[in-house]
């Protein structure tokens, strides 16, 4: 992308309006983001520039396109290697009791509705990363392979993760059979949920942004929710109330700890090795 005005014309072109106005909102991972006004009324947000790799906002575009019809996301009008537009949402993330009862309305549904197999179409990313969705019959399997010893691994190569602990996490895979179970299907789930991924406007929750979508089990989703406190007791009682087979005490007595490792090895990539104590704190937990 290189200027505004060619910025302009190009989304201009596409949604068939001229743009009034482009404001910054925000930026990361090499990507700008826009607020982009145009001259029939509509707003929409523009993420432009390279990525952490070429294809980025594509698959961001396709994800987003993915999940349109099970929860609520931004349309998406225009998706091309280098710029992504999609509807603005109004709205700020905060929560509260309404919004919390509202993500579990929102959630349980898409997670009980049957998917084919673990993995996904195609590979996806969760910020930066990259992640791995081959077609798999055995969450356990694909869990253990496909996201903690592939992302530990990658943390080790890229951002310093120590040998001790790849072991670790090496030697706790081999025992993930005796911590988490197969669901009852695969369930398409966001991959991405916290407080900043969450527009709510209203009481309510008006959109989920940034998406890291596959078929997984429903309770990686709900275990990444707890990580910066996205969701609590309110979230939970409702949707344990909408999805009879969960089992509340289990979850949050081990397999949420099981599950928080994935977001903690990603977040060692994205954001450093502070996140290694949780990692390092949750193999204690399980004799590892």
């Amino acid at each position: 992308m290189s200027t505004q005005r060619d910025l302009a014309m190009r989304i201009g072109g596409a949604l068939g309006s001229d743009v009034r106005r482009i404001a910054p909102l925000a930026g990361s991972y090499g990507l700008s983001l826009d607020v982009v006004e145009l001259a029939d009324g509509r707003k929409v947000v523009a993420k432009h520039g390279r990525g952490p790799r070429p294809d980025h906002l594509l698959i961001e575009g396709r994800m987003l396109k993915r999940l349109e019809g099970e929860i609520p996301v931004p349309q998406v009008h225009l998706s091309e290697p280098d710029l992504l537009v999609m509807d603005y949402i109004a709205g700020s993330g905060g929560g509260g009791a309404s919004v919390e009862r509202h993500m579990a309305e929102l959630l349980a549904p898409m997670h009980s509705k049957r998917q084919p197999f673990f993995g996904l179409e195609f590979d996806t990313t969760i910020g930066p990363l990259p992640q791995p969705n081959p077609q798999m019959e055995s969450w356990i399997d694909f869990f253990r392979e496909q996201r903690l010893l592939f992302m530990a691994r990658l943390a080790h190569e890229r951002a310093g993760l120590s040998a001790d602990l790849l072991r670790r996490i090496e030697r706790f895979c081999g025992h993930l059979e005796d911590f988490i179970s197969e669901p009852p299907c695969p369930t398409l789930l966001h991959g991405d949920i916290w407080g900043g991924n969450v527009i709510a406007s209203g009481g309510k929750v008006a959109a989920f942004i940034d998406p890291a979508i596959y078929y997984g089990h429903y309770e990686y989703d709900l275990a990444f929710m707890t990580m910066f406190g996205t969701a609590g007791r309110v979230f939970f009682d409702a949707y344990a109330a909408l999805k009879p087979d969960f089992d509340l005490a289990g979850f949050m007595e081990v397999r949420r700890d099981v599950y928080l490792i994935y977001p903690h090895l990603t977040h060692v990539l994205i954001c450093g090795l502070s996140y290694a104590s949780g990692i390092d704190s949750r193999l204690r937990k399980f004799g590892f």
